[in-house]
């Protein structure tokens, strides 16, 4: 019998890459991991021998959902302890095997950078971002690791503060995680970290046009692109730039997701059989 403490792959998956996304964290053991890499978006990974250490990280999440392979023993277990520890946990229901049967989006680590201190990977890029350089911390955090840490600093000195502080520098000349002819820098991160998804792939075009000025390419760049210059000068600071862009791009994601065949006009129509005044 079933835990009554499980969320289906249907309900996860409509909250994943959500800002009130569940914080996911794979408990899988490393024969099941080698057998397939991938991860759930922006999943953490933790052992459930150590649960009793890592437990208390977790008592500021407002909700976390534990995966195995299968749903059963680990992630029912963990997810029993962190539940005993005050936070609110449930199972995957089916587990990782159910996830990618049922064709959930994933990513994979490989070239993920390690995590610094801060629990996050840490990335630089320059000062002043308006497009790729929101939109991709945007990408790393909602769909790679939420707890990612980005370094905004003056353009000539990227890659020395890159050296200095083991950081990974992105959107910069010369570097790997950047633009490769028409494609942008969120065009590399969606196929390097593997994130195959419609939703994805039309907010990319939606970026690739703002970013590289083809707005004649995609309708809707015109609109982000307008939106990102205005909040470049709207605000002083970058982080509180990043702050609100990435809602913005939450917003966008969540078009490209859910709304693209929703039209609106005015006046709107009325039922049938209603008399105009």
């Amino acid at each position: 019998m079933s835990s009554n403490e499980q969320i289906t792959v249907a309900q996860l998956a409509r909250l994943v890459g959500l800002p009130d996304a569940p914080t996911i964290i794979d408990v899988r053991i490393d024969e099941d991991v080698d057998a397939d890499p991938t991860f759930l978006p922006a999943s953490q990974r933790r052992s459930h021998r150590d649960v009793a250490d890592w437990a208390p990280l977790y008592g500021d999440h407002r909700r976390v959902v534990v995966v195995c392979h299968r749903g059963q023993k680990l992630s029912e277990g963990v997810a029993a302890w962190l539940r005993h520890a005050g936070i609110s946990a449930e199972t995957l229901e089916g587990g990782h095997v159910a996830w990618r049967q049922a064709g959930g989006l994933v990513f994979s680590p490989a070239l993920l950078p390690p995590r610094g201190r801060s629990g996050g990977s840490v990335w630089v890029t320059r000062a002043r971002p308006k497009v790729d350089r929101i939109a991709c911390p945007w990408l790393i955090r909602r769909f790679v690791d939420s707890e990612a840490v980005f370094l905004f600093v003056a353009s000539p000195e990227v890659q020395a503060v890159a050296e200095r502080f083991d950081a990974t520098p992105f959107d910069v000349e010369g570097v790997f995680w950047s633009h490769r002819g028409p494609r942008c820098t969120f065009d590399i991160m969606i196929e390097e970290f593997g994130l195959k998804s419609p939703a994805l792939d039309a907010l990319a075009l939606i970026v690739r046009a703002a970013d590289t000025a083809t707005l004649e390419a995609e309708p809707r760049a015109a609109g982000l692109l307008a939106a990102s210059l205005g909040l470049s000068r709207m605000f002083k600071h970058d982080l509180d730039q990043l702050e609100a862009g990435m809602l913005l791009y939450d917003a966008f994601y969540r078009w490209c997701r859910d709304a693209s065949e929703e039209t609106h006009n005015w006046p709107a129509a009325r039922p049938t059989g209603e008399a105009r005044s």
